[in-house]
């Protein structure tokens, strides 16, 4: 087979019709890609393009050549610039998108030693709940918690994270704990009101999904509003459990119905649909697959 500079040659004519207009393209001489054409069909001893004073077609045996080597070429192309890229300290700003209350306490220590790592990188976080569309915001990648339909992004799975239920003890010794979801109909449940589907909780019964219709006198259209009211006993609170790890720790709450929690929830890093992301953002995808610690959660 031949170089790689006489593939290139002949796709390129096979392209545009024209050996100067190859030519042009490759920016090499008229001459340079007329020798490697004539070099590539010598090698494999068959006419690969007719050739015409003024314009070039391909034979038959050049059109299934063509149908097998481009997408070869482009493979091997990619490989080269992927490689080339690597050699790049990776530089210039990084935009990511994150939820709110993630963003704080997991992603920026991570971004701290990131930085300290590559100092030619600067950051811009922009922290959302929204499923922000990448693209309009201009942002290199964005941190989901969800499961993701087919949004025409490429990503990493980085873990997942559990969904809890919880109250304070001073509730408990009031009201008692639920041993099963069903007992939460008999208990005060704390309900985020903007939910899509308001005091429905989810739960893993038998190894059913099964959701449990909830209520209480406390509703807020926050969990940081939520949290506070059941810190102060009103109810029993159901979130992420990353979201009240420092009231746990703290020993203002305690988890129940632990065995019935529901699947985890999926965390991804995601970036625009690319086969070959720059170096600075495949650096720090790299990053958070190693350094996020989500296993306690």
């Amino acid at each position: 087979m031949g170089r790689i500079e006489d593939l290139e040659a002949f796709i390129a004519v096979a392209e545009f019709g024209s050996l100067t207009e190859a030519a042009r393209q490759l920016e090499r001489s008229l001459q340079a890609v007329s020798r490697s054409l004539a070099t590539l069909e010598a090698d494999i001893g068959i006419e690969l393009i007719h050739r015409t004073t003024r314009h070039s077609s391909l034979s038959e045996a050049g059109h299934a050549f063509f149908l097998r080597v481009k997408p070869a070429l482009s493979e091997i192309q990619e490989a080269r610039r992927e490689v080339s890229e690597r050699r790049i300290e990776p530089a210039g700003v990084l935009r990511i998108g994150a939820p709110v209350l993630f963003g704080p306490d997991f992603l920026v220590p991570v971004i701290a030693a990131f930085m300290q790592d590559f100092p030619q990188v600067e950051v811009e976080l922009q922290l959302s709940d929204a499923f922000t569309d990448l693209a309009a915001e201009g942002l290199d990648l964005v941190i989901r918690i969800a499961d993701l339909p087919d949004s025409g992004l490429q990503g990493k799975r980085l873990g997942a994270l559990r969904r809890v239920v919880f109250g304070a003890p001073s509730y408990f010794a009031r009201h008692g704990r639920p041993e099963r979801p069903e007992d939460l109909r008999r208990h005060s449940c704390l309900v985020r009101t903007v939910d899509t589907h308001p005091g429905k909780w989810t739960f893993r019964v038998d190894g059913k999904v099964r959701s449990i219709k909830v209520r209480g006198r406390f509703r807020s259209n926050t969990m940081t509003a939520i949290y506070s009211a059941v810190k102060a006993g009103l109810g029993l609170g159901y979130s992420p459990l990353w979201q009240i790890g420092h009231l746990l720790e703290a020993g203002d709450v305690r988890l129940v119905l632990e065995e019935f929690e529901p699947t985890p929830v999926p965390i991804h890093v995601l970036w625009q649909e690319n086969r070959l992301p720059p170096a600075k953002t495949r650096a720090l995808v790299d990053y958070l697959a190693t350094r996020l610690r989500l296993d306690d959660f």
